[in-house]
């Protein structure tokens, strides 16, 4: 590595995507000087400024060029131009390095997955993804993960984890699988970066990213006043009108969560019944008869009204008493009006992390979700394609729980171990009868 340039990173308290930022330079043995902005209004504003205009945290600068923030870094990180902007020297090796196992995914199922399968040697490599961690790095307060009484956030539960998973062998790449070649043996895996393993198998556990919308304003916005991470942003937007769309138990404890900071949480359902367990229906209805929040069923978000110098300025909404709303833009009864608030926060679901896998013959269902046997006995996380498993959210769409994470995590660990014993039994059969041919 050449002398190192200037690395500093704005930071606030209880920031996953800081972390995964700091992680990051971490993993490449980088330096780098870090500005926590929570609680100093002067030091916020300093990064404001350098970030032209941009309120969310984290932003990343090397040698006084804005990066930006955590998808700008790890987009640069996952074709190669970081390390160059650091000075770090490409391998110009084109050696391919086999391993027996290789994990997608460090969220709670691919950690687990790879405590296991360090516990049977397999030397599991595990490839962190765009989102490391997983969506649990986004939940300040895991209140329902047994063994922990009190709760323990999200992060620390995740960084445990990664550090179990060290102790038993595991070893954990920053990186992104552009794909996975199954058309021979052992599969072919390539990062974005270039790099390319092969592996006798793979345990699949990329979980899914936050959806958004798709309306006006939601790119030019994003960042500026609009998030999918309450936690990440909602500190910045202290005593403004906050508005959360979705109606599942994370925009609930979303909307709970901002009530912490907003002057109002106003939570956008696009129609009368939640999908939120009674728990957290319970906790919304609380806020709201304490005057903290308010609900807005039946309605709908139609666009974003803002800009990047001033942020979020208001939306336009749409209702219509059948639900529905943007199904029945044409209906007299449904109204569309313009609502002030300072910053919008998506918690509308999540879209599997599946398209790596296109053309490896794997199954997915119609939402894209990865599909496995499933049923009783072993092999319940076996796909289509013998000695590709899959465990998480990538493939779990109905409970999507960080402890069901964990048991399929393991599931695919003990069905990859089985799968491999079984291969090398078979190679070895291969090669006695081989030797024996040549007697």
């Amino acid at each position: 590595m050449s002398e190192q340039p200037r690395v500093e990173i704005y930071t606030k308290t209880d920031c996953p995507y800081c972390e995964k930022a700091k992680d990051l330079f971490d993993s490449k043995g980088v330096e780098y000087e870090e500005y926590n902005v929570t609680g100093d209004d002067e030091l916020f504003e300093e990064m404001v400024e350098r970030a032209d205009g941009r309120q969310t945290a984290p932003e990343v600068f090397i040698d006084d060029e804005l990066i930006g923030g955590w998808d700008e870094t790890s987009a640069l990180n996952e074709i190669g131009d970081l390390d160059e902007k650091l000075g770090i020297e490409a391998d110009e090796s084109d050696g391919v390095e086999h391993r027996k196992l290789i994990i997608t995914g460090t969220g709670i199922a691919g950690l687990t997955a790879a405590i296991y399968a360090g516990r049977a040697n397999n030397d599991p490599l595990v490839i962190e993804g765009d989102e490391p961690g997983g969506q649990l790095t986004l939940t300040t307060d895991v209140a329902n993960y047994p063994g922990f009484p009190e709760g323990i956030g999200g992060p620390e539960l995740v960084n445990n984890m990664k550090e179990q998973a060290r102790q038993f062998g595991a070893e954990l790449k920053n990186g992104i699988v552009e794909s996975v070649d199954a058309d021979s043996r052992p599969f072919r895996v390539e990062l974005a970066t270039g790099d390319v393993y092969t592996a006798d198998a793979v345990i699949v556990a990329s979980g899914a990213s936050a959806r958004t919308l798709g309306i006006p304003g939601e790119d030019d916005l994003m960042g500026y006043g609009l998030s999918t991470c309450a936690t990440c942003d909602g500190a910045f937007f202290r005593g403004e009108d906050m508005l959360v769309v979705g109606g599942g138990d994370a925009a609930m404890e979303e909307a709970t969560f901002l009530t912490k900071f907003a002057d109002t949480v106003y939570l956008v359902h696009r129609r009368e019944e939640f999908r939120a367990e009674d728990y957290w229906i319970d906790r919304v209805e609380e806020k709201v008869e304490d005057g903290e929040m308010e609900i807005m069923k039946n309605t709908e978000l139609l666009e974003i009204h803002g800009s990047q110098d001033e942020g979020v300025d208001h939306v336009t909404l749409v209702e219509n008493e059948q639900g529905h709303p943007t199904d029945r833009l044409d209906d007299p009864e449904t109204n569309e009006f313009e609502f002030d608030v300072g910053a919008v926060f998506l918690a509308i679901g999540h879209t599997p992390n599946t398209e790596y896998l296109n053309g490896t013959g794997v199954k997915l269902n119609d939402e894209g979700y990865l599909r496995t046997q499933g049923g009783v006995g072993g092999g319940q996380t076996e796909t289509d394609v013998p000695g590709l498993f899959g465990a998480g959210d990538v493939v779990d769409y109905h409970y999507q729980q960080a402890v069901t994470a964990a048991g399929m995590g393991s599931k695919a660990a003990l069905d990859a171990d089985e799968y491999l014993d079984n291969l090398e039994r078979a190679e070895s059969t291969a090669g006695t009868e081989t030797a024996a041919a040549d007697d």
